[in-house]
């Protein structure tokens, strides 16, 4: 990634993905299920300046991080705990699983497995066709999170395509196609159209200038906010609605 003299450092961006963040999950909790009220569907396209950003940096870390072992296990832990957080959030039972195939768990699952993916290729200890193999089965294991297995394979090509920024905002709009494919297919069609909207990221990303900013809490900041406000969306949810699920 070019350094860049002016833009947005990473500290600017995340901060942008979590206010993001924050107000689509507060609109699948006050307006649950898949309203169609055009003030919804604004404020979730909002939303999905989330998604892209989360997949962008995970790709960055990969690159910057000093030891990738530790980085998937602070992942994966972090997976376990937003796991309980996004479940009680919303409504979904604990249990992966029991009530169908899709938004059983956080995104950080996937995000995970992402960073799983990537070290396999760098690896050099695999063969292309295992390294696919292990792939599919990495993007089946990570199907269920939100953003499905989109939010394993976009991060993985945008760490491909790392210092190619035109070749990562077309990941950006591809991995979303699919997503939006299988949304509009399968759960909602206006809903499906609405993830295509990721790509309104792509000219924030653009002014990346590959700097982090100058203060170092922002990584923390990351890691600490998705379970800890997904924990008070699901005292929201029962305040307002009971014990009722928002989100399918």
């Amino acid at each position: 990634m070019e350094t860049k003299k002016t833009g947005l450092n990473s500290n600017q961006i995340k901060l942008i993905a979590i206010i993001a963040m924050t107000i689509d999950h507060l609109v699948w909790t006050i307006f649950p299920g898949t309203q169609h009220i055009w003030y919804v569907y604004a404020l979730h396209i909002i939303g999905r300046l989330t998604a892209p950003i989360m997949w962008f940096f995970i790709a960055e870390g990969c690159y910057y991080t000093h030891d990738r072992k530790k980085y998937i296990t602070r992942l994966f832990i972090l997976a376990v705990i937003s796991h309980f957080a996004y479940d009680f959030a919303f409504g979904i039972p604990f249990v992966p699983l029991s009530t169908g195939v899709f938004n059983q768990t956080g995104v950080i699952w996937s995000l995970a497995w992402a960073v799983v993916i990537v070290a396999i290729h760098d690896s050099g200890k695999v063969s292309t066709p295992v390294e696919i193999i292990l792939t599919v089965i990495i993007s089946l294991i990570a199907f269920p999170s939100d953003w499905s297995s989109i939010a394993a394979m976009c991060p993985f090509y945008l760490y491909l395509h790392r210092g190619n920024f035109k070749a990562q905002a077309r990941d950006i709009v591809l991995w979303s196609a699919i997503y939006a494919s299988v949304y509009f297919l399968f759960l909602d069609k206006p809903y499906g159209i609405l993830q295509m909207f990721t790509f309104l990221t792509i000219p924030i990303l653009a002014k990346y200038n590959g700097k982090r900013g100058e203060w170092r809490g922002m990584k923390w900041l990351f890691y600490f906010y998705y379970p800890v406000h997904l924990f008070v969306i699901g005292i929201v949810r029962i305040l307002l609605h009971g014990n009722i699920s928002t989100i399918f």
